[in-house]
């Protein structure tokens, strides 16, 4: 791929994100007055390893998942803008897919459509429609960092437009045949999906497979930075998992620091190792 043809993905990364900051910003007026009645429907605590260990030791705040939402579109507006402005000219393979890993936290936003439920009367095919490109974005976010684990290891540069397409074409078979239940949502305003446990496994596993790629390629190619990347990835990812499936305050800050660490060691690294070549 082109830098020109990849400054161009960025840059409508960049309109993805301000458009679902927007969404965000609008539907705010609406959804916040109504979180006070709908914690009181909650059936379901959200999931994950944080809210086990800690999640649910505090009581739900949908306005802390409101929050959440936001940051996450505000996130990834500033880290797409950030990576065009120090790397619009720098040729790395995989900071394409780094920018497709924080462009997927914008269609967070989308989880809105729940609560705006509660205030129009939204049929709930978009309801399922929303969830579907939810699961999308959440797959193909992760598959982008695993994508740029394997370039880091050595995959073949000339490669990248067939490995979008694999990407792309894995996730919406995830997201169209995972059962979802319209009906039912839970405190982090995810609707329930069926496959729990294949899901989770999938992310374990390509976040195992990530994370050993980028040390494999700080061995193979005698670079500490890619370690550093790896180490960063970690942090990201961790990041993600608890800003996606936390329902209090405790987990937002939390949240936040490692997803901004992580990118921040993953960007600079790779900017320092592409920087001189």
């Amino acid at each position: 791929m082109t830098m020109s043809a990849r400054n161009l993905l960025f840059k409508s990364g960049m309109i993805l994100s301000v458009l679902c900051l927007v969404m965000c910003i609008v539907a705010s007026i609406k959804t916040i007055p109504v979180y006070t009645l709908m914690e009181l429907e909650i059936t379901r605590r959200s999931g994950g390893f944080f809210q086990t260990l800690v999640g649910k030791h505090f009581e739900t705040r949908l306005l802390a998942v409101h929050f959440g939402i936001v940051a996450a579109a505000a996130y990834s507006l500033l880290s797409i803008i950030l990576t065009y402005y120090f790397f619009e000219k720098t040729q790395s393979p995989e900071i394409l897919f780094v920018a497709f890993f924080t462009a997927s936290f914008s269609l967070e936003s989308l989880r809105l459509v729940l609560p705006l439920g509660q205030v129009y009367a939204i049929p709930s095919l978009y309801s399922l429609a929303a969830s579907r490109v939810i699961l999308f974005a959440r797959h193909f976010g992760i598959f982008s960092l695993f994508a740029a684990s394997l370039f880091a290891a050595g995959y073949g540069v000339q490669r990248q437009r067939n490995v979008i397409m694999l990407m792309i074409v894995t996730a919406l078979v995830i997201a169209i045949g995972v059962p979802i239940d319209t009906q039912v949502w839970d405190s982090s305003l995810n609707m329930i999906a069926g496959y729990t446990s294949l899901s989770r496994l999938i992310e374990i596993g390509t976040f195992l497979i990530t994370i050993v790629s980028f040390f494999i390629a700080a061995w193979s190619r005698g670079s500490r930075e890619y370690a550093v990347i790896g180490a960063g990835s970690i942090l990201a990812l961790l990041g993600r998992t608890i800003l996606l499936s936390t329902d209090g305050w405790m987990g937002i800050p939390a949240a936040l620091i490692f997803l901004a660490a992580g990118t921040w060691l993953v960007c600079t690294s790779l900017r320092r190792i592409y920087l001189w070549l």
